[in-house]
């Protein structure tokens, strides 16, 4: 793989960050510092550790019980590059990829930058918004804010607007 990551750790096997049993990546390194975050040692830029991409792939692949892999963060679009290389070997693998954003899901998709794109394209469930704690809700699915969105990247992108997806399945 290209590049390394700066990572703030990993949890092999989660069942609240998103669809299924996965994989997740913390990444190091966030621009929105929310206020309320749960994960605020992941907010400086210089921490964490460098982690290199095949190995998190080899680490991944070894678990046959995986349904997918969450990239969470610190802010996962601070670092697309790796991220869409990995996530398109994950899905070569037949491994869904559901990506936690601070971002809009417009602001992504308009910043002109082919890495951003490229990590949207390889995106299933896209989870965007800050965090805001006066919109905190602890009975919100794969979400901590009302005001973040669960995203469905296959059907945005076939229908060239955001569509929700249907937590209900």
């Amino acid at each position: 793989m290209e590049s390394e990551l700066r990572i703030c750790g990993v949890e092999p096997e989660s069942i609240v960050d998103g669809r299924g049993f996965r994989y997740v990546i913390f990444t190091q390194g966030c621009p929105h510092r929310c206020p309320g975050c749960h994960n605020p040692q992941s907010h400086d830029f210089e921490g964490g550790t460098l982690a290199d991409p095949d190995g998190l792939f080899r680490e991944i692949c070894e678990n046959p019980l995986l349904k997918g892999v969450t990239f969470s963060g610190g802010e996962p679009f601070c670092q697309p590059k790796p991220l869409w290389l990995l996530a398109k070997r994950l899905h070569a693998r037949g491994l869904d990829i559901t990506v936690y954003t601070g971002y809009l899901y417009e602001t992504l998709a308009e910043s002109g930058d082919p890495d951003v794109a490229a990590l949207l394209r390889e995106t299933d469930v896209l989870v965007d918004g800050p965090f805001l704690q006066a919109e905190k809700d602890l009975t919100l699915l794969y979400r901590g804010s009302r005001n973040q969105r669960v995203i469905d990247m296959k059907r945005t992108r076939a229908e060239n607007h955001v569509v929700l997806c249907d937590l209900s399945e």
